[in-house]
């Protein structure tokens, strides 16, 4: 038996300061998807997780923290440069930033147009451009968007361009983002999520210039509460409609997209950045075959 003597927290001969210092992941938004991938990805190392509700990231905290994961928070607002820059800065200082996964976002029956596209779409993009700054060498970045940037006619090519790679603070001055241009929230979800995917691969190539990657997730209807929100609200008849239409015919649990977030983040995917992987069950695949409308 090889006995360590030495209290743990001391250094050890030939011990270089880094080996004592835990990885960081951090995770923006603490609702279920969120807390699936904190509990798979963060066992070993300092978990920051961060929220706008105070409430539910104190929750989250302690849920984990009482499974023995080390956990910091900090509360975030994605539509604030100030808040994310801080969010950034705070998770470098615990320790290499090996891992950021964004799970922030509001459903097109949560907020009206303006602040929709303020969380998801220029949200999104500030997180990516700071944690762009401190991610570590051999770190991976993650977005949680979802399917219905898939369901949406492609845009002019000039749109798309500017929506992948304008300076984020521009973003919603862009004439087709005016709110003559956006009718309602479903179209305003819609064209935020497709920006996601966009950002993701513009991104990749900033990312990549520090040795780090970044993918997105399109995921369909999760079981979580803010699809329980969904599906009871005066459209849960057309989530109810992508279920029975879907191949799988079913929603899924957080720890699904947990598990493909694991593969993401790690190295077995260390091939793939700038993509973006689709788990609906088929629910698009059901609308390009005409089962479903598609929406706008």
């Amino acid at each position: 038996m090889f006995v360590i003597t030495k209290p743990i927290g001391l250094q050890l001969p030939g011990m270089r300061r880094r080996d004592m210092t835990k990885d960081v992941i951090v995770i923006i938004g603490a609702g279920g998807i969120g807390q699936a991938i904190a509990r798979r990805q963060g066992f070993g190392k300092t978990v920051l997780l961060a929220d706008a509700n105070e409430q539910t990231l104190a929750q989250a905290a302690a849920d984990m923290t009482q499974a023995s994961y080390a956990v910091v928070t900090q509360r975030v607002d994605v539509s604030s440069r100030a808040s994310v820059r801080a969010l950034a800065e705070a998770a470098a200082a615990h320790g290499p930033v090996l891992q950021l996964v964004n799970t922030a976002g509001l459903s097109p029956n949560m907020a009206p147009v303006k602040k929709l596209l303020e969380v998801d779409l220029y949200g999104s993009a500030v997180v990516f451009e700071e944690f762009g700054k401190v991610i570590a060498p051999g770190g991976a970045g993650l977005i949680i968007s979802s399917m219905a940037g898939h369901m949406m006619r492609q845009l002019p090519e000039a749109d798309e361009r500017q929506l992948a790679s304008v300076p984020a603070d521009e973003l919603l001055a862009l004439p087709f983002l005016q709110p003559e241009a956006v009718p309602n929230t479903l179209v305003a979800y819609m064209v935020a999520k497709r920006a996601n995917i966009l950002r993701v691969q513009a991104e990749a190539i900033k990312w990549g210039e520090r040795g780090a990657r970044v993918n997105a997730i399109s995921p369909g209807i999760i079981v979580t509460p803010l699809a329980a929100h969904e599906l009871n609200s005066e459209i849960g008849d057309i989530y109810r409609a992508m279920v029975e239409a879907s191949p799988a015919k079913r929603m899924a649990p957080p720890d699904e997209i947990a598990v493909a977030a694991s593969f993401l983040l790690g190295p077995d995917a260390g091939f793939i950045t700038g993509s973006d992987l689709l788990i609906d069950g088929g629910v698009i695949a059901a609308m390009r075959a005409g089962k479903l409308p598609t929406p706008g």
